[in-house]
């Protein structure tokens, strides 16, 4: 799971479409929408601690996982519970409260290219779009490792130099079994990556 920027002189829509063109052009197929969302909890007994920050916890939502959900701490373990989870922190909420206005997701199309599984998303933030996320997955292959290299060759196909360096959830792996927990750990790496643009002062901004 990837950031892409926004190509000179294009808007963000259009580097979409760019990359959704280039996909197309090897031959790639669209299968339809996709969806990963996620919320911010932060614990609330930390709020009333004076002056510590508390530790927040992102619940999110996948749509290639529709029954489940999963709740992942900074630094810390991913939980992944059913769907039924959400009503779990409503419940919860005199020890985990919603930070509401962070709510952020990252939505597009779905494409199949031989064995490759690739996601083009638009991340919003509330109504406004603040970046481009691209997922690849390789389905045949389990150990994340295994086929890092040919991940990197097809990424560059469309992404150009634009392709990610390897990403900081294979090196605890290894030769370990890639699960679906670590795809959540790489989307919540970007979206947070994507909060702290937005805290950049416009003027600081060239």
């Amino acid at each position: 799971v990837s950031q892409v920027p926004v190509a000179e002189g294009k808007s963000l829509q259009q580097t979409v479409e760019l990359l959704t063109r280039k996909l197309e052009a090897l031959g790639a197929e669209k299968q339809g929408p996709f969806s990963v969302d996620c919320e911010t909890y932060h614990t609330a007994a930390a709020i009333s601690s004076a002056g510590q920050m508390g530790k927040l916890m992102y619940v999110m939502h996948n749509s290639e996982y529709p029954l489940s959900c999963f709740a992942l701490f900074e630094n810390g373990p991913c939980l992944i519970a059913d769907t039924n989870f959400d009503i779990l922190m409503v419940k919860l909420k005199g020890f985990f409260q919603n930070a509401k206005a962070n709510k952020i997701e990252s939505r597009g199309t779905r494409y199949q290219y031989c064995d490759f599984l690739v996601k083009v998303g638009t991340v919003t933030m509330g109504p406004s779009a603040r970046g481009i996320a691209v997922e690849v997955e390789y389905c045949p292959c389990v150990i994340a490792n295994d086929c890092w290299n040919l991940l990197m060759e097809f990424m560059q196909s469309f992404m150009g130099n634009h392709a990610p360096g390897i990403p900081s959830v294979f090196s605890t792996k290894h030769d370990s079994v890639y699960s679906p927990a670590d795809t959540m750990v790489q989307y919540m790496e970007l979206f947070n990556k994507i909060r702290k643009q937005q805290q950049v002062p416009v003027a600081g901004i060239r």
